[in-house]
């Protein structure tokens, strides 16, 4: 397979799933295993930062509102909830990070996390029917974010935004306001880490950065990032009158798929 061809995979499925609730993660270290081209952790970080970068487009309202009516009370409060899930992120990943921590790159945990992630959407979804939901971010809201996110750092597969949204979900959030807190939350969570990674890689020639592949990172990251913005473009007007059902449905198949070929192929 031509290294270009593989690279643009990879960046359109960043792409489609960094926002997603069917996890980034997951899907990369899936792809990367069937197509035998397996990228350096500056690549996928890169990536992402391409892919979250080009959503923030999408929240006009919010970013005029953060802009220019930052002294409003409401305005305040909704940025200093965004800050706080972040800094729960970001201390405990600071902690992870000091520790070298590194997340498995066999395909079982990430099947495992897509089928127990999926059996809970389709689960929540039905428990909520008939509940009326909030578009209030309560504390407890915030908190849960803040520890969904650090679920997904350690678990590949359980999807960072799908954590957040269904923990929100569970909390009484209604699934507008859930969808986009917890966009919002991850933009500064996934920026700061990967700029954190690119700045050491980029300090240390001994690294990744001195051996990478410019031009196919260059490639990656244009592709992720306009596969992005249509990805959640398309979700903040699906979430508006559909439930997150079909996303579970679809985690749980292909939880089942890659068990059976782990199955198959004696890697289970």
């Amino acid at each position: 397979m031509p290294i270009w061809f593989a690279v643009a995979l990879l960046g359109i499925i960043e792409g489609i799933t960094e926002f997603i609730p069917v996890s980034s993660t997951g899907h990369l270290l899936i792809a990367e295993h069937f197509i035998k081209y397996h990228p350096t952790d500056l690549f996928n970080v890169v990536i992402q930062c391409g892919a979250v970068l080009a959503v923030l487009p999408l929240f006009p309202n919010r970013l005029n509102q953060f802009f220019t009516r930052w002294r409003e009370p409401a305005t305040q409060d909704y940025l200093l909830k965004i800050l706080v899930a972040f800094a729960i992120t970001g201390a405990v990943g600071f902690v992870l990070e000091k520790k070298h921590f590194k997340l498995p790159e066999n395909l079982l945990p990430v099947a495992i996390a897509l089928f127990i992630g999926g059996v809970l959407f389709v689960a929540v979804e039905a428990w909520l029917r008939n509940r009326p939901p909030t578009d209030k971010i309560t504390w407890p809201i915030v908190l849960a974010v803040g520890i969904g996110q650090l679920i997904a750092a350690v678990f590949p597969g359980s999807s960072r935004s799908g954590t957040t949204i269904l923990l929100s979900l569970i909390l009484g959030l209604n699934r507008v306001a859930a969808t986009e807190f917890s966009f919002l939350v991850g933009i500064p969570t996934m920026l700061a880490a990967g700029g954190l990674k690119i700045f050491k890689a980029l300090h240390h020639p001994a690294a990744d950065a001195a051996h990478e592949n410019w031009p196919m990172v260059g490639l990656a990251f244009v592709i992720a990032s306009v596969i992005s913005f249509i990805a959640v473009k398309w979700m903040l007007r699906y979430v508006q009158s559909h439930t997150f059902i079909a996303f579970g449905w679809y985690r749980i198949a292909a939880a089942v798929v890659i068990g059976i070929i782990l199955l198959t192929s004696g890697h289970a």
